[in-house]
């Protein structure tokens, strides 16, 4: 598998797909630009990978710059919106249980069922 040549052929921003199971966690691609809404994983961590372009991830108190090969943790329950002003490529890793949006209500929120299903 190559975790880029899956993320470019998806044809929606911000619609992740599971690529692989690690243990109790997925691990996920997505093509992404714009801004995601502001939310958070109350009981879980969620780890970017940037694997192509550049994005930041706007904290409470702090914006994190990541470019390709770099990796940023958001930790649980922390706040966070994803924000990439080209198109970008990464790779999610997060537990099973995590919900898209963190349980917001918003149109781009995506099931399990549908991060299986995407291309």
């Amino acid at each position: 598998m190559n975790p880029c040549e899956i993320a470019r052929s998806l044809k929606q921003f911000w619609s992740p797909r599971i690529v692989a199971e690690v243990n109790d966690s997925f691990v996920k691609v997505a093509k992404i630009k714009g801004e995601f809404p502001c939310h958070s994983h109350e009981d879980e961590d969620e780890m970017f990978m940037v694997l192509e372009g550049q994005m930041s991830i706007e904290l409470e108190n702090q914006t994190v710059s990541l470019k390709a090969g770099e990796v940023f943790v958001v930790p649980r329950g922390v706040k966070h919106q994803p924000v990439a002003h080209n198109e970008c490529l990464i790779m999610l890793y997060e537990p099973k249980t995590t919900e898209h949006t963190g349980g917001l209500v918003h149109e781009n929120a995506r099931t399990i069922e549908e991060q299986h299903a995407q291309r």
